[in-house]
């Protein structure tokens, strides 16, 4: 099974069993990481925003335009954010990094 690694607030990282299918956002729920994710993954916010490590961001598949939006509302958005509940893993994706970012910012549209 794929893992995840997981980078906390406090720099310690939590790597985890990441099952194929499931999002960033699901796995974090499913092990106690602190990501909130307000909309429950429907793509109306950003609390689930995450920071991915540069050398991850290129295999993950583009950000769709409504992602983008909702990033554009995102606290402490870098080059390489991305929200937990458009990645999806795959075995590709094995030992993706992900770092949590320092606070959220709950802005739902809709």
């Amino acid at each position: 099974m794929p893992k995840i690694t997981f980078v906390l607030n406090d720099e310690t990282e939590k790597e985890i069993d990441a099952p194929v299918g499931l999002s960033v956002l699901e796995i974090a729920h499913q092990n106690d990481i602190d990501l909130e994710g307000a909309c429950e993954g429907s793509l109306a916010c950003s609390t689930c925003h995450v920071i991915v490590d540069s050398e991850w961001y290129e295999a993950l598949e583009e950000p769709t335009e409504d992602e983008e939006d909702m990033l554009d509302l995102a606290f402490g958005l870098t080059n390489t954010s991305r929200l937990g509940c458009q990645i999806i893993m795959k075995p590709e994706l094995d030992g993706l990094r992900v770092r949590l970012p320092s606070g959220t910012r709950n802005m739902q549209v809709g």
